[in-house]
């Protein structure tokens, strides 16, 4: 099984979500429906980066370690990167 980490944008909360999963299109859908939590309550969310990895482990870490940053500029860049 192959593991996603993905960055999602909100232009109505102009935040970025960081997560990990193993089904994107299933993710995105969830989280476009309005519901309780962070990225419930807009339904503008858009996959701006991701990054596949082999094991549930190697995926959590990544998304740790893109967490950690707490840098917008530095997310910002990785997503740069990617295109």
């Amino acid at each position: 099984m192959e593991f996603i980490v993905c960055i999602l944008f909100s232009e109505t909360k102009n935040r970025y979500y960081i997560g990990f999963i193993s089904n994107l299109e299933e993710r995105i859908v969830r989280h476009n429906q309005k519901s309780k939590g962070f990225t419930g309550n807009v339904n503008d969310w858009k996959i701006v980066f991701t990054e596949k990895h082999e094991t549930k482990e190697q995926a959590q870490q990544r998304e740790l370690q893109i967490k950690s940053w707490k840098s917008r500029s530095k997310i910002q860049e990785l997503i740069v990167k990617q295109y």
